[in-house]
């Protein structure tokens, strides 16, 4: 059963949803039959690469709020991902725009390593105050979760994947997905937000148990007998 994650990688919630899920698919029954695919999502596509101030003149301008207000509000939130064991330095937060750190998930995808590049960015941005534009950083990381040499500097010497990321966002927008994270389960379920592991728990039993029923597999027990088989022989 497949699990789909809209998710960007400078939303704090993405991150501590991440964990919360993985929680919840850790104790799941039937974890190893469960698919978890992630698409690209931007929050802010017109954030330019090189902002400015730090995360709280970016967050209080976009929200139209003080700069005090935006330092509560991250203290909150690096409050939240302690909960679930992550560190935040919101200090040290590098804003930049995102769509090359999502070009390179992307081509992290095509070698089933999305999750792996997935954390590797989140750790990036939110505990070592990387510059996930940066695209020195973004070919580190790749090396460092597995990626090829040479796939990482074609892709960053063009516009690679760039069609890939821009239709996880079009898909979003047809679901009606306006915030991440946003996970589907079992391409029926929605479930929007970093929601508790015990409500991802029973997301994911509900819509694995609809799988089931949608996919069931008969046994036959067979009695061997006198047959003639499709090769014509009998």
């Amino acid at each position: 059963m497949k699990v789909d994650i809209w998710s960007d990688i400078m939303c704090p919630f993405c991150y501590i949803g991440k964990r919360k899920f993985e929680s919840a698919l850790e104790k799941f029954s039937d974890k190893e039959k469960i698919e978890v695919r992630w698409h690209s999502f931007q929050l802010d596509p017109a954030v330019p690469n090189n902002v400015d101030g730090d995360i709280y003149d970016y967050l209080a301008q976009r929200k139209g709020q003080t700069r005090e207000w935006a330092k509560q509000v991250n203290e909150h939130v690096s409050q939240t991902a302690k909960e679930v064991g992550l560190t935040y330095n919101m200090d040290e937060a590098v804003v930049a725009n995102s769509f090359d750190a999502h070009r390179l998930i992307q081509l992290a995808k095509k070698w089933g390593k999305d999750d792996v590049a997935e954390e590797a960015l989140f750790k990036a941005y939110f505990t070592e105050g990387k510059n996930i534009s940066d695209k020195d950083t973004l070919t580190a990381i790749g090396i460092r979760i597995g990626l090829d040499d040479a796939e990482i500097e074609q892709l960053f010497s063009s516009d690679a994947y760039a069609k890939e990321v821009q239709y996880d966002i079009a898909v979003a927008q047809r679901l009606g997905i306006n915030g991440v994270p946003f996970f589907v389960l079992n391409n029926k379920y929605g479930v929007s937000g970093a929601q508790s592991p015990e409500l991802f728990q029973q997301a994911l039993q509900q819509a694995w148990q609809e799988y089931q029923k949608e996919n069931q597999v008969v046994n036959i027990e067979t009695i061997e007998g006198s047959a003639c088989s499709i090769d014509g022989i009998c």
